[in-house]
C-alpha cells in the first residue's frame, strides 16, 4: 500500500540512537503511530534494553528523543508486510541522507531486511554492522509478531547498553556545555 509518508520521522539533531525499521506495518498505518500491532516486541524491548525508563505506548512515538532515541522507515511511503512492499519502496538514499542530517552515535536497524537492503547485500548478520558516515550501525532481530522464531532479546540489550553509556556522556556534557579540549 502506498501514501505520503506514511509516518513522520521522529528525527533532530543530537540523537544518540536512531532506529531504523521496514516500512509501517498495517496496524501502525491506521493508527498512526509506529510499532502498533499488539503482537510487535518493539515497545517492550525498547524498554528491557533499557533505552526508555518505562515502557511507551505507540502512541508516544513523538516522545522518544527525550530518551535520545529517533525513529525512522526505509520504505516512507508504502506500508504492510516486507513481502507486500513494491520493489522500489526502500529508499537507501533518502535514509542516508536523513542519517547524514542528524549524526546520531547509533544506527540500529529492527530487522535484517532493512539492512540488507541499506547496505546492498543478500544476506547479513545480527550485530555490528560497519559503519556509515561515522556512525555505529547495528542489525538487531526484528519485534514484529511475524519474525518470533528469530527473536534474541540479547542483541538489543547490547545496543541499549551503548546506547545508555552514551546517551548518559551526553547528557552529563551537553555540547554547549562541554570543556575545550
Amino acid at each position: 500500500m502506498t501514501r505520503a509518508h506514511v509516518l513522520p520521522d521522529v528525527l533532530q539533531a543530537g540523537l544518540t540512537t536512531v532506529i531504523c525499521g521496514s516500512a509501517p506495518g498495517k496496524a501502525s498505518a491506521r493508527q498512526g503511530a509506529y510499532y502498533a500491532h499488539p503482537g510487535n516486541r518493539f515497545w517492550r524491548s525498547l524498554f528491557e534494553a533499557g533505552f526508555t525508563d518505562r515502557q511507551l505506548s505507540p502512541e508516544e512515538y513523538p516522545s522518544l528523543p527525550d530518551f535520545g532515541v529517533g525513529l525512522t522507515d526505509l520504505a516512507k511511503h508504502e506500508f504492510g508486510n516486507d513481502d507486500e512492499l513494491s520493489a522500489a519502496a526502500y529508499d537507501v538514499e533518502g535514509l542516508a541522507k536523513r542519517v547524514c542530517a542528524v549524526k546520531p552515535k547509533l544506527l540500529a536497524f529492527n530487522g535484517k531486511r532493512p539492512a540488507s537492503a541499506f547496505f546492498g547485500v543478500r544476506t547479513i548478520d545480527y550485530g555490528e554492522a560497519r559503519g556509515f558516515e561515522g556512525v555505529r550501525v547495528f542489525v538487531l532481530p526484528a519485534t514484529s509478531g511475524r519474525a518470533t522464531r528469530f527473536f534474541n532479546i540479547s542483541y538489543w540489550l547490547h545496543v541499549g547498553a551503548l546506547h545508555a553509556a552514551l546517551y548518559t556522556a551526553v547528557q552529563a556534557h551537553p555540547p554547549n556545555e562541554r570543556p575545550h579540549e
